[in-house]
């Protein structure tokens, strides 16, 4: 038996987690390239104080900043065959994140297969025509990459697997005039921890995860933060350093920011908290199909597949998801589809199936920037994965404890990460403290 070649783009936790599989069927599979712009494991989860780019002139990829704890306890981010420490705590600062991926990578021995410091330029098909007119044509992908010598090679693979992310290209929105404003301008992606902006006053625009963790942060060392997004107030307590307000909707000629209610107010810093833009520069959208927009990817059967080429995966595209369960289901799923214990419908089907999860979402008034949203919906997707492939689905307990702590979130976001939680069998788990 010839054994499929897999590419894996980027070493972060989708990617380590597709190497892990594709390792233990060796049988079917090669062992896998993984390619990995930065020096070591992690992805998002490897924390750099350097902001713009690295010594090599390439963006910093990493959004991390110092004090981030994590927003889901250990019990539901873990892979479900790999559990982090028992003795930490449930919610936990991005080191341990970052440790359990590199022992995750040791245990599975992934770390020979990984080419570090090497940029992935372009993946293009190669389309060979099948035997048998009923089969689809067969594609294979050269993949030119060049490592930080700046040697450049092309090799050719059976299937790509995109795990390179959606958490580094930030999103700035258009804000009218604003080269008028007269204070520091900056994305969350460039955040890296508080006492800097000390006694100023910051305006952060975006309330979701990091809008709301930062502008805590900020108050506790002081400065004073104004909480701007268009979502109904938040009815949590907050700290009293934090109001909230509307939207900026223009910068005044005098440098003062335009709210949507028609006030006024000057500020010291504009903070974005409003996410990042899908950028794969190694991809030719038109020539796969895909619209590749900045917040949204389409079309892709099962979230996952171009219709057009049903061996290139993109892995962890969906947005509020519990991350690393998410990616356990997709890629076993993708595996399954290579190894044929998958059938795929025609690509006509494949490509209506995909418009239609995307339209039905429209239809319901989902914003189109909001469309891989899929939060309460996640659950009864990677059900689907796992009884398509037949693999293990995830346990009932961590979708129990997912919505436990997006309650507490809701009620107390400065203090929620103060209780501990664990699983008890399949279906249960219960606080500790």
């Amino acid at each position: 038996m010839i054994l499929q070649r897999v590419a894996v783009v980027g070493a972060g936790a989708a990617g380590l987690c597709a190497a892990r599989h594709i390792l233990s069927r060796l049988d079917r599979f090669a062992p896998p390239v993984l390619f990995e712009l930065g020096g070591k494991v992690g992805g998002t989860w490897c924390y750099d104080e350097r902001v713009g780019t690295d010594g090599a002139g390439r963006p910093i990829h990493s959004s991390m900043y110092r004090d981030l704890r994590t927003n889901l306890p250990k019990e539901v981010m873990m892979f479900p065959d790999f559990p982090f420490d028992p003795q930490l705590d449930s919610f936990l600062p991005h080191q341990e994140v970052q440790r359990y991926l590199e022992r995750y990578c040791q245990s599975h021995h992934i770390g020979p297969h990984i080419r570090f410091n090497t940029m992935v330029e372009k993946v293009r098909p190669v389309v060979t025509a099948t035997e048998r007119s009923k089969e689809e044509d067969r594609t294979l992908w050269e993949v030119t990459s060049s490592d930080a010598s700046g040697c450049c090679k092309t090799e050719a693979f059976d299937s790509i697997f995109v795990c390179s992310g959606h958490y580094s290209d930030p999103h700035i929105p258009d804000i009218p005039g604003i080269e008028r404003f007269k204070g520091t301008v900056l994305h969350s992606h460039s955040y890296k921890f508080a006492e800097p902006f000390a006694g100023q006053s910051v305006v952060v625009l975006g309330a979701k995860a990091s809008g709301l963790d930062i502008s805590i942060e900020l108050a506790g060392v002081g400065a004073q933060v104004t909480l701007s997004h268009g979502q109904p107030p938040l009815t949590c307590p907050l700290p009293a350093g934090v109001q909230q307000s509307c939207p900026v909707v223009a910068v005044e000629e005098d440098g003062r920011l335009l709210f949507q209610d028609g006030s006024v107010s000057g500020a010291d810093i504009l903070m974005f908290c409003t996410g990042y833009n899908f950028r794969f520069p190694y991809l030719d959208g038109p020539q796969l199909g895909l619209r590749i927009e900045d917040h949204l990817l389409s079309p892709l059967y099962r979230f996952m597949m171009p219709p057009a080429f049903p061996s290139l995966f993109f892995i962890g595209m969906c947005k509020l998801i519990c991350p690393f369960p998410n990616f356990h289901c997709q890629v076993q799923f993708a595996l399954a589809v290579l190894e044929g214990v998958v059938s795929l419908p025609p690509r006509a089907v494949r490509e209506d199936e995909a418009w239609l999860a995307l339209r039905e979402k429209a239809e319901q008034g989902v914003q189109r920037r909001h469309l891989l949203v899929l939060q309460n919906e996640q659950w009864d997707y990677c059900q689907s994965l796992a009884r398509a492939a037949g693999f293990t689905p995830l346990p009932p307990a961590v979708r129990g404890l997912y919505e436990e702590v997006w309650r507490q979130r809701r009620f107390n976001s400065v203090d929620y990460r103060g209780r501990n939680y664990k699983l008890i069998g399949e279906d249960r788990w219960e606080q500790i403290n």
